[in-house]
């Protein structure tokens, strides 16, 4: 027994002094899926990931009390405990590990979930008050790596490329471990740690966002010649944790950078974010599987069509008029509107003022919303509108008579966020505030139900989810927005489409159909190349969070006189080459797809209108999959970022995208294997923007040679071996209903077959149209066929034939209770003298 004790010493010891403390299956508890394995050990408490034998990433957990760190390695004593579970996700084993024993502090606590089935745990931390005192809450960290190394991919860290997702929009990075400013791989949401040597990669992302924000810090250091990872760490957070990564906001004084502090009663418990992790050696499926998750736990609203149109804000930005609004609804009404472009979507310059949406700028819209909505409605428009719901502008109605409906700072004044007191100051909404969320509801009520908007960008929410002083006390950030959306979901009602700019990535989910995932896309390649990360980065986003929002394409070469410019001069007008570049990311994305020119100047220039109603383009944006990034991770540090993308569309056929982002030739070839095409089938290549030039095989491999700087090859893959077939056609309809009812008509395709592009439907009363998901209403009594055609990606269309019996009485006239009521009306008018 003694000799069994000093054996298992002097392994710690050795583990100790080599910077890595040792796990014994003698002394851990461990639990495992298929995939990897995590472990908790018995001396202090401490959890380890493992792949295979060897630890990834050992981590205490800890919380800021009172302003002050403890860590769990604090604590005296500790418990371990085994048990299964299972949630909305599946089943499996989870460890918990609590922390007591120091006199009147919290105990700290920790959830160790391994799915049996799924390829990814979580960790979740509680921090629970002693009963004798109260304290306050900073920060909850659910990670703390140490050891040396810190992390352990099987290679050295200089190997390692790091997938920073961000706090908004435009907050992705794609770094490999030296290039990040001094150091700090900093990310909110998601962290993807990847080593191109050994292949392998740790995936780290929030599944929730309800309270706080999941902040990443991984700090690289070049020590002796060597660069490795430092520290990491992972902290349940307020918002201005993130919000200080801008310059702007570091330059504002202390009291409008509020500090979140949360108390915690005596016995009451507080818990961070749940931190997803994974470890595998196939990152896009460590990706797909997180979008897969938030898309269950969070109830998405992924199911609407894509939205096909037009926007404002980069053809006229705030010189938006009534006059040149309807001038480009009139033609896309009789020029695209056939195409599938239907909406119509005004951005920021209609409004009065930020946080005054429901009053228009009557120097530039002299006869009202109404009359406009009225008249893009007659064209068989859709109306869309911007707005940034929780911003309030200085001269705002609200910000002039009730600054009490505005989130405060500690000194009881409208907390402002704009850089400079010289400029007009902006104000946050304080939803929590009941008269103000009323305003909210009123407001959205106004543009929807009055002015017939059935699109809302919802923008700067990133900005206004503030931390502050609410109504509503301790309510955070992030909460406050949550609040927010709730309200202005209710307010629209379901059928709205409401889309997130920029906001957070997970806390919208499941209240939004659309959100935006990268930044703003204006007339200028560079800014496109800045903008091509995010979008093909978040890709797993696409119909798992909400339907991607890529931002306007932008074609046209004559720079708009408003173009906004970051530098102050005018970019090099966009050539033809670039224009295809930026329609041809905007279509890859899978999702929105909005034209950012002036229609009839667009008209002027043929060669690049013809991009618009391209075949190809259209069938990809009407099929609605995110195109896979290959070289997300791998790209050749030459290519700059991530160049080269494919879409499966069906069974038969896939498009292959290579861009050329740099300023010299580049060369690419790819296999049929990295494309997840058989190697013995016959292909038929097209270059979609070519097609005069033809393409063929070399061997088993594409190869796209001397590409030309700022280009794309889009690429049509044809399998010919395989036979053409109509979808599989899977349609929900009622059958039976009562005259003057609404029912609903729900067509999908099955996604192993060939997928539909579009749906039509005859509803047998005479009434046709188009779209997936549609509404109708029978008024008159009867059997009626219903009849779906389905056109598929390969040009050959399913039918497919429906009955539904419709009874029920006509009724002409008002309705019974009402033609009493006037009957009584009349006799009482009748019985006056």
């Amino acid at each position: 027994m003694m000799r069994a004790f000093h054996c298992r010493l002097i392994v710690f010891a050795v583990a100790l002094f080599s910077g890595v403390p040792a796990l014994h299956a003698a002394d851990d508890l461990s639990i495992h899926n298929h995939q990897f394995s995590v472990a908790v050990r018995s001396q202090d408490g401490l959890y380890e990931i493992r792949s295979g034998a060897r630890p990834v990433l050992q981590s205490f957990v800890a919380a800021e009390i009172n302003g002050r760190w403890i860590r769990s390695s604090q604590y005296p004593k500790h418990t371990i405990s085994r048990s299964s579970f299972q949630d909305a996700l599946g089943k499996g084993t989870q460890l918990i590990v609590s922390f007591t024993g120091l006199a009147d502090e919290p105990t700290l606590s920790y959830v160790l979930r391994l799915y049996d089935e799924l390829p990814y745990g979580d960790i979740e931390v509680q921090v629970h008050a002693a009963a004798s005192r109260a304290v306050t809450v900073e920060h909850i960290r659910p990670l703390e790596a140490i050891g040396d190394p810190v992390l352990n991919l099987g290679a050295p860290d200089a190997s390692d490329r790091v997938l920073s997702d961000g706090y908004s929009e435009s907050g992705v990075h794609i770094y490999d471990l030296e290039q990040a400013p001094q150091g700090m791989h900093f990310a909110v949401g998601s962290q993807m740690i990847y080593n191109r040597q050994s292949k392998e990669s740790l995936f780290l992302a929030a599944l929730s966002a309800d309270r706080f924000l999941s902040i990443f810090r991984l700090q690289a250091v070049s020590t002796d010649g060597s660069l490795r990872v430092k520290s990491y760490t992972v902290d349940s957070a307020g918002t201005t944790e993130a919000r200080l990564q801008a310059p702007w906001f570091r330059s504002l004084p202390p009291s409008e950078r509020v500090q979140l502090s949360l108390p915690l009663a005596p016995g009451e418990t507080l818990s961070s974010e749940r931190l997803m992790f994974s470890v595998g050696n196939d990152y896009h499926a460590q990706l797909e599987n997180y979008g897969a998750a938030i898309r269950q736990l969070h109830h998405a609203r992924v199911d609407s069509d894509n939205l096909m149109g037009w926007w404002s804000w980069t053809a006229y930005y705030m010189t938006i008029t009534e006059g040149n609004a309807y001038t480009n609804a009139q033609w896309m009404a009789q020029h695209l509107k056939n195409n599938g472009y239907n909406f119509f979507h005004l951005d920021e310059g209609y409004q009065y003022s930020r946080g005054e949406y429901a009053t228009p700028d009557a120097t530039k819209f002299p006869h009202g919303m109404r009359q406009l909505s009225s008249e893009i409605s007659r064209l068989g428009l859709k109306l869309g509108l911007w707005v940034a719901p929780l911003q309030v502008s200085g001269r705002a109605w609200v910000a002039e008579n009730h600054r009490d409906w505005l989130v405060r700072n500690a000194r009881g004044e409208p907390l402002w966020y704009n850089a400079s007191r010289d400029e007009e100051p902006f104000y946050v909404l304080d939803v929590t505030n009941p008269h103000a969320r009323e305003y909210l509801r009123e407001t959205f009520e106004t543009l929807t139900k009055q002015w017939g908007a059935c699109y809302i960008k919802l923008d700067f929410m990133d900005l206004t989810a503030v931390e502050g002083y609410y109504y509503r006390p301790h309510t955070t950030g992030l909460e406050a927005q949550k609040l927010a959306l709730q309200t202005i979901r209710e307010a629209v009602g379901e059928d709205v489409l409401l889309d997130k700019d920029g906001s957070p990535m997970v806390t919208p989910v499941g209240i939004v159909d659309e959100g935006r995932i990268s930044g703003d896309t204006k007339h200028s390649f560079s800014t496109w190349k800045s903008t091509a990360p995010g979008l093909v980065a978040r890709y797993y986003m696409h119909r798992n969070f909400f339907v991607n929002d890529p931002d306007a394409f932008t074609l046209q070469k004559e720079i708009p006189a408003t173009q906004i410019q970051d530098d102050g001069g005018p970019p090099p007008p966009l050539t033809v080459s670039e224009a295809q570049m930026s329609i041809a990311a905007t279509a890859l994305t899978g999702g929105m797809f909005e034209i950012g020119d002036d229609l009839p100047t667009l008209a002027s220039e043929p060669e690049r209108l013809a991009l618009v109603t391209n075949p190809d383009l259209l069938q990809i944006v009407k099929l609605g999959r995110a195109a896979k990034p290959l070289d997300l991770l791998e790209y050749e540090p030459e290519d700059l970022q991530p160049s080269v993308s494919f879409l499966r569309e069906d069974n038969r056929q896939g498009i292959l995208a290579v861009f050329n982002w740099t300023e010299q030739a580049r060369s690419h070839t790819l296999g049929l294997t990295q494309l997840g095409l058989a190697k013995d089938h016959k292909y038929d290549l097209y270059d979609i923007f070519n097609p005069d030039q033809p393409l063929k095989l070399e061997g088993n491999t594409i190869a796209v040679i001397d590409q030309p700087p700022h280009s794309v090859k889009l690429i049509k893959i044809v399998d010919s071996s395989v036979s053409t077939a109509p979808p599989t056609v899977v349609a929900e309809t009622p059958k039976s209903a009562k005259v003057g009812e609404t029912v609903k008509f729900i067509a999908k395709t099955d996604p192993n077959g060939s997928p539909a592009v579009d749906y039509r439907w005859e509803f047998g009363d005479g009434v046709t149209a188009e779209g997936a998901r549609l509404f109708h209403t029978y008024t008159l009594p009867g059997n009626y066929n219903v009849m779906l055609k389905a056109n598929g990606i390969d040009g050959v269309a399913a039918e497919k034939e429906f009955s539904i019996s419709v009874q029920g009485n006509v009724t002409f006239g008002p309705p019974a209770r009402y033609a009493e009521t006037l009957s009584r009306e009349r006799e009482l008018k009748d019985s006056q003298p």
